[in-house]
């Protein structure tokens, strides 16, 4: 997944606050005496107001502003009392997790609750119909318009209505999992969150789990608190089908991450790029030395290297199931699921291998996903590749990512994108991405485990 937002954080008072109080309250208790004379000379205590510092106030701005907002880093974390995530079987900020394991026991049918969660006033619930195209176009407006922007407003994912069927409907895919919230009077759609079927490697352990993504809230009605109601939701419907984990990502900081890595970016138009102020010219850099520096070969240079087809589905797949029994978080899929996440589909999914006499060897592969430019008089997306699953055994990673690269460029992409997870390290320097400004968290559902390093994170959510 990429970046899962709007998940609720919570903004309520927090302990430095209270404490920002109680030493006001000293302050008052503590205030200035001074000596007065009356008419007979006697001398009394007068007591003078106190007095609020400009750093009192400035303290108390700060912490209130940080309640404002989602956290970003752990330490911005441990200032938020997350009441709805409390209630859920996550562990808390400052909890040691030794072992791994459900935090919860699997429930029984009839301690599942049989009716929808309740829906603040003039709001309902819709299962939506994807196979329709006109209720596919709903969720693709509502994504485009309410989902995931930059802070700066200037960039805004733009999931394409093919790419959310991709996404959305994998093998074992269920209707009942795209949850909608509707207004009464207008039927208008305001808010989603879709949940799909995934076996999932924890460590040693094999786990049936759902990947939960696409949580969005339209902006008008975020003061609704309609985020919570929407995770229940799903977790009610996901739960009847025997299923009680779950793992999602997030771009801010929640109870509580089992892993973070970082976004970096490699240019392939870096003119557009710094155009549209995705990227910057560094210091004492210009435009030329820039476009030489990012300057890529013509042509792929390893022998073999072509795009997957349909006969290479058995080899690929056991290439990459191999690999990710490396890590400590990794899918396992079917040959199935395999051949739905990784046959190429134009502007979905891309995917490439290395044969020498019959043998696969190496793996590649990028999902598209474009941005909608915001505000600028010339161009209105930026068509982004995003790295998905790559696997090296006879290619060195530099050689065989340099080729993706020029793959993606040849596609007319104008940015590849690349989390620092699984062994990304290996190429992302050397093959000159740049480190991003923000991080991704990996969150499990209702499972404990140790914190896992982003090396051994080998799991990607669109």
């Amino acid at each position: 997944m990429s970046e899962t937002p709007n998940i609720p954080d919570d903004h309520q008072t927090n302990t430095e606050l209270n404490q920002t109080k109680k030493k006001r309250n000293k302050n008052r208790k503590n205030s200035v005496k001074v000596e007065q004379s009356d008419t007979n000379g006697a001398v009394e205590e007068t007591k003078m107001p106190p007095t609020i510092s400009v750093q009192d106030i400035q303290k108390a701005m700060e912490i209130f502003s940080l309640q404002q907002r989602a956290a970003k880093t752990p330490a911005e974390a441990l200032h938020k009392q997350y009441k709805f995530w409390y209630t859920q079987p996550v562990p808390k900020m400052t909890e040691t997790i030794l072992n791994d394991g459900p935090i919860e026991e699997d429930k029984t049918i009839d301690q599942i609750r049989n009716e929808p969660f309740t829906l603040p006033e003039d709001f309902q619930w819709d299962t939506l119909s994807l196979d329709d195209p006109f209720v596919l176009k709903e969720l693709y407006t509502l994504l485009n318009e309410n989902y995931v922007e930059d802070e700066d407003s200037m960039f805004r994912f733009d999931y394409q209505p093919h790419f959310l069927k991709w996404a959305l409907q994998p093998p074992g895919w269920l209707k009942e999992w795209h949850v909608g919230v509707r207004v009464v009077k207008s039927n208008k759609l305001v808010g989603f969150i879709s949940a799909i079927p995934a076996l999932l490697k924890v460590y040693n352990k094999s786990q049936k789990m759902v990947e939960i993504n696409f949580l969005c809230v339209h902006k008008r009605l975020r003061s609704k608190r309609v985020a919570p109601v929407l995770i229940r939701e799903i977790t009610r419907r996901v739960n009847q089908t025997g299923i009680f984990q779950a793992v999602y990502t997030a771009g801010i900081v929640l109870p509580k991450p089992i892993g973070t890595c970082r976004y970096w970016h490699r240019s392939l138009n870096p003119k557009k790029l710094i155009d549209v102020k995705f990227s910057h010219l560094s210091r004492n850099m210009t435009m030329q030395r820039t476009l030489k520096l990012h300057k890529l070969p013509d042509s792929i240079r390893t022998p073999g290297f072509r795009k997957l087809t349909e006969k290479d589905l058995p080899q690929a797949r056991k290439l990459l199931s191999n690999y990710m029994k490396t890590f400590d978080l990794s899918p396992m899929f079917s040959d199935e699921e395999f051949k739905h996440w990784f046959l190429p589909q134009e502007g979905i999914i891309d995917a490439y291998v290395v044969e020498n006499n019959n043998k696969i060897t190496d793996l590649v592969s990028f999902y598209t996903l474009p941005s909608t430019i915001m505000h600028h008089p010339t161009y209105r997306t930026l068509k982004a590749a995003y790295s998905f699953y790559n696997v090296s055994t006879k290619t060195p990673w530099i050689e065989l990512m340099q080729d993706a690269l020029i793959s993606a460029r040849d596609a007319n992409f104008d940015v590849f994108n690349a989390l620092d997870l699984m062994d990304n390290k290996e190429f992302l320097e050397p093959l000159k991405f740049g480190v991003g400004d923000g991080n991704l968290q990996y969150y499990l559902y209702n499972w404990k485990c140790p914190e896992i390093h982003s090396s051994k994170i080998g799991l990607i959510l669109q």
